[in-house]
Formats: structure tokens, C-alpha cells, sequence
């Protein structure tokens, strides 16, 4: 049976139509049979002697395994390889993984039949032997090539007859994210069909993994990756399960779905995709004995206006596919353009051509017509002259931003497209660098975008570089347009700007970088440094940034030395880490040498440059990293050594004292100092809080009035109305609960969100509720109640101390202060809510009206003759003194008001306040009744008593 197997087999190779299910369902199961089956068979069969040996020139790969552990981002990937040699001589067996690029290799071992190698990281030395090509067994080393995103990490050895050799891979990395999502890839290459392959990643966020997905594989040559056209699915024996916080994802295929995919072994890349819970806020800050990282990426922001200027090369190599996708992913990118945007389009090749002289346009439907009429009359022809198109492309925004009222806030970016090297004016370098420097003078970034193999890759990364910006390449062959189109999505909409991360210099040292000029959406911003200060039980963490008109701080207190949830020991697919791995310190040393590249890369200065190599190097071999300055050596290990065992590099806690916190600008915990956010906020007694109680103090007069509004759930109060001349108004709406036992009442009535309107000096408004505030001042801005932040544009701030209160300040001269009910456990009478308060009236005019607002600037007496203590002095003894009278009366613009005297607590219940109760609803004491304070919507703004207009 085997034998007709075998014959069928080569019969159906020979004729040039091979049977490849029959193929696959055999190998899958005779693949790892011993294989002196096979030459049992070459015996008897003389004739497939040939294809026997054909099939023995290379050693068969029977096991190929990937398992990777993600743990916030940092990515600890190993890589496990068998192959076995069943001829009967030696023959050179050949391991190459393709790796991300920014991955770092940690750890290489390789065992040879009863001989075990490992990997030594060593620092690289500047003249190397001659000699090292004529070893049998070459020292692995990422290919000095790198090809999509990849490089190519090869070793290359001898396998002795009937012998397998084994090796395992290990490197790091930190995921970025690009479009909203952190991606992860495997490359899956084996370049031959595998009895046993299989692909396992856990992933552990404590922020909560969401959006999680594995796309089809991806082949960066489109060929033999079984991707149907619209097909979005898992590839085939993918199997993914998650709860909140971990998910696991395995990749398990049988030789006959390998077949499916490639028949060559080359299945391409196995992705996975994925986001966590965030908000704005200072972060998620995680801290790991002795080492924090900290991730910034807010959302709900709007963009910043952009001022733009695409320098696209159109020598004559741009002739074909290149020109014609660079024009397909052009007229897109103008079509996503913004209204508040501005742009102007230069064409270059030996001669360089501007789209719109001396200036930049507005997006307008004439301004992308006439656009894309010009791109597509680009024609290919001449030579490549980068060091002009970028300075007309300098000069031209320099020009614009000088000259033009832009706005303060605005972006301003080149964007560089070219598929060649310099030939035409400037060729050197070095001087088109220090020219383009010196013309953009750090005023606006430059991202750079190289297209095929004849690219100066390191002109182009270190323009990016040195000016704020960023690089990509891609492949002559690949989709260009997609591409490019995606590259811009990652630019195109900046949320933020001038971002600044600070902590406190005696915590903190070795910070990696905390300044960014922008911040662009579905980014993420991240910085790692070391604790130094041990006594300390809090972080203090302060950011600090612009968007649009407006000014941020947010900042908060992040808890150090307290037991944590988010302890990872015990947490399923992590329970194999072997050895200490503290994965935030590997994170910070992973961001740290990278920055020791990027400055080194950047620097002219030949003293500079060699002590950031030796840093990075020190680091390097600290850390058992691979890099440019460090080369991987093998060495061979004691003679009674054991082969590798599949020991996955996991991080671990275990270890006395080790405790994991991911902590997202948490609420400091009791006996942390707060700084600023605990100090007390002057405040006046008017206000509306509770159920709701109103409070009107009158300072002159030194006594307080009080009265209730027993409105119905969903009323919405005008409590401060003086739209028509400070163009201020405040409304708050009601929300209801039952009353509480044995009450009077039918039911209690909170506010539940207070809303500030402003039309002056531009219209603007905030809505408040207990968990968020939004802002919108012509762009919308939401910011969560329970983290400390400070917001300013040119007339309005806002500043929250979380879970506390709110400040409200316009025009420095109005200021209002809403107080934060929590309940922890709420009865049922109970309902989070909110508390108004007027800290400054001074910029409200006399005619401000409202439940709060008439009170501002009119006095309510005291009726002398209605007291039997006439005679006593007034002030605080004149309240004291009239305590027994049962009631009194107030004369508010000619009206008297029957009051009694009354108790109330304000400020969280933290201050009593003696006050003169009206009855019914403030009858007599506010003009007309409480029914014609009611407001039809939040936003309304009525003028005066009985008028309601709409902002």
C-alpha cells in the first residue's frame, strides 16, 4: 500500500499535476514516521531513487511553534523550530524568521544532535575576521535587509546523518498604535509544509481588551495567501476566546490546510488587532518595582485645523504603477481634507513646480477640483531634485505662517513622497539635511515616504527625524495607494498639540521623552523612567497640551506601594514564565535604547555619536538585546548539556516584595496627599444644592435667605439668566427619586446636570452630570469627572478636581462652582447629583435674572418692626435674637414675604448656614411663580421673566 502510495505520488508529480490533497493527507500522516519506511521504499523502487533524493537535498522542518506573551502592549515572542535530517549525510539546514523590525532579538539557542548552542550577546566590534565564512556554523544575524517592515533573522548549520537539530528564538517588542489598534504579527514562513505547526498568543490589558480581531493572513507578494476578495475572517483552525481582560488566540492548521493556504509553506502573516478601554484622562500608568510606563492616548477630541503641503516626486522613475497609485491615494487624502484645513500640492523632478503660488489654499469643492486636475496632468519625466522641493516647500509654509492670521492652534506638516536619490542640484546628504533644517527651523514636521529599492532609506529617515516627523517605505510591488492612504490617516488628524508630561524630579529619573509636538489620533503616546524615590507612596503626574483654542492639564495621583488586582501570577496561559522578567523595566529599557538610536542617528557631532553608541551598547548587554552596536555569538555548552526545552519567555512577578498596578489615574487612596485638589475652594453660600435647597446670601445685610423648588422630575430650572448682556445663562435639570420614609414630600428631586451657556466674547456651552463635563466652543471636547484636569482657551476655564467639584471661570470675572454627590451605597432615596454654587458675580450684569440670578445685585430687608428684639445689635447677635420669633417678615421690591428662621447645611454638608425660610415654593420672594423659571431645553436662554429664546 505504501508503495502504490508512493508510485501514484511520483506518477502525478511527474505528469506535472499533482494530486495536492492526496499529497497533503499523506504527509499529515506519515510525516513524522520513521524514515527508513521511505528508504525501504528508494530500495524497491530504483526508479524514484531521483525524486528520493531530491525530496533528502534539504532537511524536513517537523515542528514549527510560536507562543508569544503580551502584557500591556510589551510583546515577549519565542519561536521554536525542529528540523530532521533523515538522509544519510550531512545537509545544511537553514532557520530564517522574519521579525518586526523595531523587535528586539533577547535570546538564541540551537541544539545539534547531542550538541547544545547558545546565544551570547556581545558588543560589536569595528573590524570583524576574515575568517567567519568559512565556519560550517555561521553566527546568526538579522539580515542587514529589510523588507516590509521586517527583518530577516538566518542561521545556518549542519545536520549530521539521521540527527535533528532544534532551535529556539526569542525577541521583544512594544506595540504601537496605528489607526486606533495595536497590531501584532507573526511571520509564518516555514517555506515547507509542517507536521506540527502552531501559533498561541495570550493577552493580558488590565484596561479591558477591546475591538479584538485576526484577519485573514496576509502576503505582502498577494500571491498563494487564500484570501478571497472582501474576505475578513480568521484564517482557517484560528481559534479566539477573551474575557475582559486576557484573551488567547491560537493558530493551529493541519498539513492539508496549509496546502490550502500555500503549498510552498510561505503562509505569510498571522495578525491579530486590537484596542483598550480608554478616555481622556492623564493615562494609564503602570508601575513595576522601582519602573513605571505610562500610556497617553486620549479620544474625543476634536482635530486642530491642519496647514499641509505635499511635495510629490514626479521625475521620470516614477513612470507607471508608482505615479499612477501615488495619484489614486492623492485624490483621496484631498477628499478627506477638512473645511478648516489649507494645502497646496508641488510637483518636482529636476524642475519643480507649484501648484498655487506663494501661498496656501482653503478647502473649498472648486479649490479639490482644481487639485486633483493638477495631480492628475503630472507627468513622469527628468530628474530628482530633493534638496529644492523641499525648500520651496519650507519657504512656502514658512511664508504662509508668517504672513496669514492662521490659527495659533493649527498643524502645519510637509509631506515628502519620492522613489529615488537625489540627482539633480544638492546631492550630498549631509547638506540637504542641514538645509532642510535649517529651513524648517522646527516650526512645522516632516514626514517622509520612500517608495522601492533605489530609496536613500537613511536621508529620508533622518530628515523625518530631525524634524519632528516620520518615515515609511514601501515596496515597488505592493499596493502603494492603500498604503500611502493609510500613512496619511495616521497624520491627518492631529488632536493635540505641545504635549508635555512632567513628574515630580526628586521621584523620578531617566525619563525617555516626554515632550511631542502632536498627538494624532488613534496614536498612542508613551514614556517609561525609574523611581527613585522609595519613601514616597503616590506619583504625581501632570500633562499638560493644546487642542484647537484651548489650553489642557490634566493630572492625578497614581499609588505606588498598594496591592493591586491586576497581579498577573495565577493568570491563565502566563503561569510558565521562567526567571524574573519585570516587563515594565524591559519596556523602559526597549523605549530608552531606541532613543539612543534616534539621537545618534540625528547627531553630526563624531564625539556625540560614539557615547550614545556606548550607552545604547551598555544598555544593550544589560538588557541581552540585539542591536546595531551588539552581535549575537554562539557558543557552545558543557558536554553533558541538555537540549533547549520550549521555556517561553513569560514575565513574572514571583519574588518577595513584587507587586503589578495598573492604575488609570486612580483616585489616590486615603492618607496620599492630594496637593492642589485638597485645598478648600472660596465659595459663596448662594447656591442650589440637595433636594434642591436654595441658598441667597446677603453680605450687606449679614443674614441669608433660603427656600425650596419641589419641582417634577425633568424640570429644567433657569437659575442664572443674563444672556442679553453678559450672554450668560444657567439652567439645571431635575431628576426624581423616592421620598424617604415617613417624608412629607412625594417624591425628591436632584439635579442631574447643570448646563453653562455663553455667548460672549463666542458662543460655548458646558453640560455637566456627575461623570463627564462636555465643552463645545465650536468644537467639542469631553473630559470625565473623575480625573483632575485644567481646561483654558482665550475666555473660558475649566477646572476639575476629581470626584469633588467643577470650577467654572469666564472672562476671569463670572465664576461658578458645582459640587460632585457620589453615594457609595445610595438608599433609595438617593441619586448622584449635583450642587450649584456662585463663587464671583461681578461680571453678571443688574439685570440678571433666574432663581439665583435676581437676588445678585438687589438687596431684601429685614422688617425692624416685625422683631421684638429691635434693640439688639445687628449682625450675628440680630440672627441670634430672633431665633424664638416664629416668623418675620422680608419686603423684596415692595413685597413682603412671611419667613421663618431655618437651619441649612451647604458644601457637602461640611458648613452650617443660618438663613430666613420662605414657604411655597419662594412665593412673594422670586418674581412670578417657580413655573415661570422652567426652561423647555438645556439650552435655552431666556432674557427676562416670562422670555425664552434659544442660543
Amino acid at each position: 500500500m505504501i508503495l502504490w502510495l508512493w508510485l501514484c505520488w511520483g506518477f502525478s508529480t511527474s505528469a506535472g499535476q499533482p494530486d495536492s490533497e492526496l499529497m497533503a493527507r499523506y504527509l499529515e500522516e506519515k510525516l513524522m514516521a520513521d524514515y527508513s519506511i521511505v528508504e525501504e521504499v528508494a530500495r524497491r523502487v530504483p526508479r524514484q531513487a531521483k525524486f528520493l533524493q531530491r525530496l533528502e537535498t534539504r532537511p524536513r522542518m517537523s515542528e514549527f511553534t510560536v507562543k508569544s506573551t503580551i502584557i500591556s502592549r510589551y510583546a515577549f515572542t519565542t519561536v521554536s523550530c525542529t528540523m530532521v535530517n533523515s538522509g544519510s549525510e550531512a545537509r545544511e539546514a537553514v532557520f530564517e524568521m522574519q521579525i518586526p523590525a523595531p523587535a528586539f532579538i533577547s535570546n538564541f539557542t540551537m541544539s545539534i544532535g547531542n550538541k547544545t548552542y547558545y546565544g551570547e550577546v556581545t558588543g560589536k566590534e569595528k573590524k570583524h575576521s576574515s575568517d567567519d565564512k568559512a565556519r560550517q556554523k555561521k553566527p546568526p544575524s538579522p539580515a542587514d535587509g529589510r523588507e516590509n517592515g521586517y527583518e530577516t533573522f538566518k542561521a545556518s548549520v549542519f545536520i549530521p546523518r539521521k540527527m535533528q537539530a532544534r532551535f529556539l528564538l526569542h525577541y521583544e517588542e512594544l506595540l504601537q498604535r496605528r489607526l486606533g489598534k495595536y497590531e501584532y504579527t507573526v511571520s509564518i514562513r516555514p517555506q515547507q509544509l509542517v507536521g506540527r505547526l502552531r501559533v498561541e498568543v495570550n493577552i493580558l490589558e488590565n484596561s479591558g481588551i477591546v475591538s479584538l480581531e485576526v484577519p485573514p493572513l496576509r502576503n505582502s507578494k498577494h500571491k498563494g495567501n487564500g484570501k478571497v476578495e472582501g474576505d475578513v475572517s480568521p484564517p482557517p483552525s484560528t481559534v479566539v476566546g477573551h474575557t475582559k481582560t486576557l484573551a488567547k488566540v491560537t493558530f493551529n492548521p493541519s498539513v492539508v490546510e496549509q496546502t490550502r493556504i500555500a503549498r510552498n509553506g510561505i503562509l505569510g502573516d498571522f495578525i491579530i488587532r486590537y484596542d483598550v478601554n480608554r478616555e481622556l484622562s492623564v493615562g494609564d500608568i503602570q508601575i513595576l518595582n522601582g519602573y513605571f510606563v505610562h500610556y497617553f492616548a486620549p479620544t474625543d477630541l476634536p482635530p486642530l485645523p491642519k496647514n499641509v503641503v505635499f511635495v510629490l516626486d514626479s521625475s521620470a522613475s516614477m513612470v507607471g504603477t508608482k505615479l499612477k497609485q501615488t495619484k489614486e491615494a492623492l485624490f483621496t487624502i484631498l477628499q478627506d481634507l477638512r473645511p478648516e484645513d489649507h494645502f497646496n500640492i508641488i510637483g518636482f523632478s529636476n524642475r519643480i513646480k507649484v501648484w498655487q503660488q506663494d501661498q496656501l489654499v482653503p478647502v473649498t469643492p472648486n479649490n479639490i477640483r482644481d487639485a486633483k486636475k493638477y495631480i492628475h496632468n503630472m507627468s513622469p519625466t527628468g530628474g530628482t531634485n530633493i534638496n529644492g522641493a523641499l525648500q520651496t516647500g519650507a519657504k512656502l509654509l514658512n511664508d504662509y505662517i508668517a504672513q496669514n492670521d492662521i490659527d495659533a492652534r493649527s498643524v502645519s506638516l510637509i509631506i515628502f513622497l519620492t522613489d529615488g536619490r537625489p540627482t539633480v542640484g544638492e546631492t550630498q546628504s549631509s547638506k540637504i539635511l542641514s538645509n532642510t533644517k535649517d529651513a524648517i527651523r522646527d516650526k512645522f514636521c516632516l514626514f517622509t515616504i520612500g517608495i522601492g529599492n533605489d530609496v536613500d532609506h537613511k536621508l529620508l529617515e533622518r530628515m523625518a527625524l530631525e524634524n519632528c516627523g516620520m518615515t515609511r517605505h514601501f515596496q515597488e510591488d505592493e499596493d502603494a495607494a492603500s498604503h500611502l492612504k493609510g500613512f496619511y490617516d495616521e497624520i491627518g488628524t492631529p488632536l493635540l498639540s505641545d504635549i508635555r508630561v512632567d513628574y515630580p524630579e526628586d521621584n523620578v529619573e531617566q525619563v525617555t521623552q516626554n515632550f511631542f509636538p502632536n498627538y494624532f489620533n488613534g496614536s498612542e503616546i508613551i514614556i517609561a523612567g525609574k523611581l527613585i524615590n522609595h519613601t514616597s507612596d503616590s506619583l504625581h503626574v501632570e500633562v499638560t497640551a493644546s487642542n484647537s483654542k484651548k489650553y489642557i492639564l490634566l493630572k492625578t495621583d497614581v499609588a505606588i506601594d498598594l496591592p493591586s488586582r491586576n497581579d498577573i501570577r495565577g493568570v491563565p496561559g502566563l503561569e510558565d514564565g521562567k526567571g524574573d522578567k519585570n516587563y515594565i523595566e524591559r519596556a523602559w529599557s526597549y523605549l530608552t535604547i531606541k532613543e539612543l538610536l534616534k539621537s545618534r542617528l540625528k547627531s553630526d557631532d563624531n564625539r556625540e555619536k560614539d557615547y550614545l553608541m556606548e550607552k545604547a551598547k551598555s544598555m544593550a548587554l544589560t538588557y541581552n538585546f540585539v542591536t546595531p552596536f551588539t552581535v549575537l555569538k554562539m557558543r557552545e555548552a558543557g558536554l553533558h548539556s541538555e537540549p533547549p526545552h520550549e521555556e517561553f519567555v513569560s514575565p513574572s512577578t514571583d519574588g518577595i516584595g513584587e507587586k503589578l498596578q495598573s492604575l488609570q489615574g486612580h483616585k489616590a487612596p486615603p492618607g496620599i496627599r492630594r496637593q492642589e485638589d485638597k485645598q478648600r475652594i472660596r465659595i459663596s453660600k448662594t447656591s442650589a444644592d440637595g433636594d434642591p435647597h436654595f441658598v441667597i446670601d446677603f453680605p450687606s445685610s449679614k443674614f441669608s435667605v433660603c427656600f425650596n423648588i419641589d419641582g417634577e422630575p425633568g424640570d429644567i430650572l433657569r437659575l442664572v439668566s443674563d444672556h442679553k448682556e453678559s450672554g450668560v445663562t444657567v439652567n439645571g435639570q431635575l431628576i426624581g427619586a423616592p421620598a424617604p420614609p415617613n417624608g412629607h414630600k412625594k417624591h425628591r428631586t436632584y439635579f442631574s446636570t447643570i448646563t453653562i451657556l455663553s455667548n460672549k466674547p463666542q458662543r460655548s456651552y458646558l453640560e455637566i452630570t456627575p461623570k463627564r463635563i462636555i465643552l463645545d466652543d465650536g468644537e467639542r471636547l469631553v473630559l470625565s469627572c473623575d480625573r483632575s484636569a485644567v481646561v483654558r482657551s482665550s475666555s473660558l476655564e475649566v477646572s476639575i478636581a476629581a470626584n469633588s467639584n467643577i470650577t467654572v471661570t469666564i472672562r476671569d470675572t463670572i465664576s461658578f462652582v458645582i459640587l460632585i454627590h457620589h453615594y457609595k451605597k445610595p438608599a433609595p432615596y438617593q441619586r448622584n447629583h449635583l450642587g450649584f454654587y456662585i463663587s464671583n458675580s461681578k461680571g453678571l450684569s443688574s439685570d440678571s435674572h433666574g432663581l439665583l440670578g435676581q437676588f445678585l445685585n438687589h438687596e431684601v430687608k429685614l422688617l425692624q418692626e416685625s422683631l421684638n428684639a429691635s434693640h439688639h445689635q445687628a449682625g450675628q447677635n440680630q440672627t441670634e435674637a430672633l431665633k424664638p420669633n416664629p416668623t418675620n417678615t422680608l419686603k423684596v421690591k415692595g413685597r413682603l414675604v412671611p419667613v421663618v428662621w431655618k437651619q441649612r447645611r451647604i458644601y457637602n454638608g461640611q458648613q452650617e448656614v443660618d438663613c430666613w425660610f420662605a414657604k411655597n415654593n419662594a412665593d412673594k420672594l422670586i418674581d412670578g411663580s417657580y413655573k415661570d423659571y422652567l426652561a423647555s431645553h438645556p439650552f435655552d436662554t431666556g432674557t427676562s421673566l416670562g422670555t425664552i429664546t434659544s442660543l
